[in-house]
């Protein structure tokens, strides 16, 4: 059976979909972090590529710590404080191999619920009201699939099964995991993100939003995973084929428009 990738090069750009499936893009702090480092946000980063930005009351940390021989190839980090150098409120961990315009995504909302918080007297990032159905009803609306554990679990899965949500309801228990998510073969996944008890919903759902979003993401073929090709499709391709090749496979019907940023 063939696939969209069968006969292009692997140095070729192309648009794909869905987008958990696109591979991680490129790894670049600043791509993923959108804050204004003019305006106070201190930010650092080594000569092997391990990187970190603060907000300027320092109760926002977030880091990037690549480790390429490893599975997940390293992992960025989100840690929120209450108070400076006190424990983590809640945090969010990103495999290094998760694709960057999620991230990119988590941390522009990051930075609108501490503005908003600065310049207000809200709290959303410690005492978010969102309710947990604004991070998981989009999915339905997106085609995927739900099922409800008698553990208080309930678990979202993409219309192909290669990616899904689980979201824990039932338990408050702040040593676990509040929300999972990953992209790939379950058993063997390309990327897995994880998000703490008190981690805010609007972050969450600012994830599932980019997550299901119908803009196709850019790559070059070979920085798409290989295993799961066959379940993406080629919005576009910016470089000419090879003589013979096959034409591309259009992208899904864009679904009805969730919530946008």
């Amino acid at each position: 059976m063939t696939h969209p990738f069968e006969n292009l090069d692997p140095d070729q750009s192309v648009q794909v979909l869905p987008r958990h499936l696109a591979g991680p893009g490129e790894a670049d702090p600043r791509t993923a972090w959108p804050f204004p480092y003019d305006e106070g946000w201190p930010y650092a980063q080594t000569d092997a590529g391990t990187a970190a930005a603060f907000s300027p009351c320092l109760r926002l940390q977030t880091t990037y710590d690549p480790q390429p021989d490893k599975p997940g190839k390293g992992t960025w980090t989100i840690n929120a404080h209450r108070a400076p150098f006190t424990p983590p409120a809640w945090q969010i961990t990103f495999d290094a191999t998760t694709p960057v315009e999620l991230l990119h995504d988590v941390h522009t909302e990051l930075l609108d619920l501490y503005l908003e918080d600065r310049h207000s007297d809200h709290d959303r990032l410690f005492q978010d009201e969102t309710a947990p159905h604004e991070a998981y009803a989009l999915l339905l609306t997106r085609g995927w699939s739900h099922n409800v554990n008698t553990d208080g679990t309930q678990t979202f899965l993409t219309p192909e099964g290669l990616g899904g949500v689980r979201h824990r309801y039932a338990n408050r228990d702040s040593s676990k995991l509040a929300w999972f998510s990953w992209g790939g073969h379950p058993s063997e996944p390309h990327w897995r993100a994880r998000f703490s008890y008190g981690t805010p919903t609007t972050l969450i759902a600012a994830f599932t939003t980019s997550l299901v979003s119908t803009e196709p993401l850019p790559r070059t073929v070979q920085d798409v995973p290989a295993h799961t090709r066959r379940a993406l499709y080629v919005a576009t391709t910016t470089a000419k084929q090879p003589p013979g090749a096959t034409s591309v496979a259009p992208p899904p019907p864009a679904p009805a428009s969730g919530r946008t940023r």
